[in-house]
């Protein structure tokens, strides 16, 4: 599946407070996922020594794509696709390599 098929999707699930005018409840449900993602890598490491599992990333790849929707919900709310995000994100990233600038501090290096 491709990115802009998977944001046509996840809208069809997208149900809250003043859809199509509301950044606030996508950002906080992005931030509340990748906070559970997070969660589950410490207590890896906490609890199994960082030896992930098929159980355990079977686990965090159903976290990936809560995380995914948010910010699938999140681009649409902006008017974007996903496919815009992934774009722009290589092009500054391939900009970044080809001024030596992957490394360091600032947005716009």
């Amino acid at each position: 599946m491709d990115f802009n098929t998977f944001q046509k999707e996840a809208r069809k699930s997208a149900i809250y407070p003043h859809l199509g005018s509301n950044l606030s409840y996508p950002t906080l449900g992005l931030c509340g996922e990748a906070g559970e993602v997070a969660e589950k890598v410490k207590k890896l490491f906490r609890d199994k020594k960082g030896k992930a599992d098929i159980q355990f990333k079977t686990e965090l790849l159903k976290e990936l794509g809560d995380v995914l929707w948010y910010l699938s919900s999140l681009t649409s709310e902006l008017g974007f696709e996903l496919d815009d995000v992934a774009r722009i994100n290589v092009e500054k990233l391939n900009s970044r390599m080809k001024n030596n600038k992957i490394h360091g501090d600032g947005d716009n290096r």
